[in-house]
């Protein structure tokens, strides 16, 4: 039984959130990646997939780490990283904002790792019940696109619970204290949680609505080195293949690589699809209905087209 200590301490090394000054300015030869502790990233970094897919093409790697999706693409908007992946909802934000960056690959239903969590004590039984309830997730994250999510397919607005913006550490703060009656969140930091005593799944991300995850760029490498954006992501897909057939083996990488424990990070592994491709028009329609949603509640400025970011790839050879 795991107590509210061993949640924050199993969260604790998940904290980390670099200033932009951490992020390495542009160099020739270089490709800068930004990246959270989870998912086909780290399975890469660990293995150094994208490094020896780029040494061919006279690059090498740096790695940059962030908590959580916003932060990472101020970053890529800001030209402090030029590449990295996040759920749905940061890019739209960040395109909302002007940002550059394009969509390079999609990984669908990626983020079906994430949930809405009630901590002990919790007498809620539906997503109706979410009514006037303090709910928390990171602004702008996909945590903030699910919990809107939920509210629409239980008949509920925006303006019906007290949202509570909070970073991921924090919310899992908050969480074990109590002063919260809701937590939207993803993987590794929904599965570590969810182990907590008294911890329920109100609902996850597949009873709710899919989510998709991105890999994204900033447009200039995309226009000035797309044979390196490309190998990058060819790179990345060949990963996910490796981790479909040994989850096994990508929850002890993932395990090493992040100090997550290791039981949690089988249970994300478990219900990951790793499966990577490129933008097509089924998830470019999907991500537009989110950047649609985000408009109508106007937590964004203005109405944007997704298809204006997507990249097509250049044709490989063989």
């Amino acid at each position: 039984m795991l107590h509210r200590r061993h949640i924050l301490s199993g969260l604790a090394g998940l904290a980390t959130l670099p200033t932009l000054k951490a992020a390495r300015a542009a160099e020739p030869g270089v490709l800068r990646i930004g990246y959270q502790k989870n998912g086909i990233l780290v399975v890469a970094k660990q293995q150094r997939a994208i490094e020896a897919a780029l040494e061919p093409l006279g690059h090498r790697v740096t790695w940059v780490e962030f908590s959580f999706g916003p932060p990472l693409l101020e970053a890529l908007s800001l030209d402090g990283i030029d590449f990295g992946q996040t759920g749905d909802a940061p890019p739209i934000f960040a395109q909302a904002a002007k940002s550059t960056l394009v969509y390079a690959a999609a990984q669908e239903a990626g983020g079906s790792g994430s949930g809405i969590l009630l901590p002990k004590g919790s007498t809620l039984k539906s997503l109706a019940d979410l009514k006037g309830k303090r709910v928390a997730f990171a602004k702008a994250s996909s945590a903030h696109n699910l919990t809107v999510a939920a509210l629409e397919k239980a008949g509920l607005t925006y303006a019906d619970i007290e949202p509570v913006t909070l970073a991921p550490a924090d919310a899992a703060a908050a969480f074990s204290r109590g002063s919260i009656d809701a937590w939207t969140i993803w993987d590794p930091y929904y599965a570590i949680a969810e182990a907590g005593d008294g911890v329920r799944v109100l609902a996850t991300a597949q009873d709710i609505a899919p989510q998709n995850n991105f890999f994204l760029a900033g447009r200039s490498l995309a226009e000035q080195r797309p044979a390196v954006l490309s190998a990058a992501v060819g790179a990345l897909e060949r990963v996910a293949e490796w981790c479909t057939k040994n989850r096994g083996e990508v929850a002890a990488l993932l395990s090493q690589g992040t100090g997550v424990p290791l039981a949690a990070t089988q249970r994300a592994v478990n219900r990951t699809d790793y499966v990577i491709g490129p933008m097509n028009p089924r998830v470019t329609a999907a991500q537009q209905a989110v950047a649609d949603r985000f408009h109508a509640l106007k937590l964004i400025p203005r109405p944007i087209r997704v298809a204006d970011a997507v990249w097509t790839a250049p044709a490989r050879n063989g």
